[in-house]
């Protein structure tokens, strides 16, 4: 599964150029861009997002995955058609974190089947700081969820996953910048 999901992303997201040219969302210039929206969005891409992300929080006893939209959106909802799909005791439902409180109704922040302290993993597609997952940290905490794990589905390893773990013990990624340039030099090669 993950190989045919780096693939896929080298396929349809990743790009990379000899002098940085990509402008990041810090202000920065890169070598290398990564837009997962193409495969998070893609029926092959959610089936595979959904079930390397439903393994990689298989042991943890979460009930539900989520973060800052748009991001995190369709990574939560892969993970919880997943654990339907599977026919897991207990299925992994998707949350949404708004980037701006919601002015009307009950001012929320987050969208969702959840409620005060149910056990979650934070997701995002990218983390380049970690900006934007320890953001969605901080506002479920703030909602009394329980936040167990942070999962990104591609590390772009600047640091991100450290600034995460200073706000969450348990961090991980499904898939490197390393492991991406690694298919990536192999294809361009032959």
């Amino acid at each position: 599964m993950k190989q045919k999901l780096i693939k896929l992303l080298c396929q349809k997201s990743f790009q990379y150029s000899p002098q940085p040219k990509f402008r990041l969302v810090s202000g920065k210039m890169s070598k290398y861009y990564v837009n997962c929206k193409p495969v998070t969005l893609s029926p092959m891409g959610a089936f595979l997002i959904g079930g390397l992300m439903l393994e990689t929080i298989a042991d943890d006893h979460i009930s539900a995955v989520g973060g800052l939209t748009f991001g995190a959106d369709p990574i939560a909802m892969a993970c919880a058609f997943s654990s339907y799909q599977n026919k897991l005791d207990k299925w992994v439902k998707a949350f949404s974190i708004r980037k701006t409180r919601k002015e009307h109704g009950t001012s929320q922040w987050i969208e969702g089947d959840i409620h005060p302290g149910e056990r979650i993993a934070i997701i995002d597609d990218v983390a380049t700081t970690g900006g934007s997952t320890v953001k969605a940290i901080q506002r479920a905490r703030s909602e009394n969820l329980e936040v167990v794990k942070a999962v990104i589905l591609v590390d772009r390893q600047e640091g991100g996953l450290d600034n995460i773990r200073q706000h969450v013990d348990q961090v991980s990624a499904i898939i490197s910048k390393d492991e991406l340039m690694q298919f990536f030099n192999k294809e361009t090669n032959e």
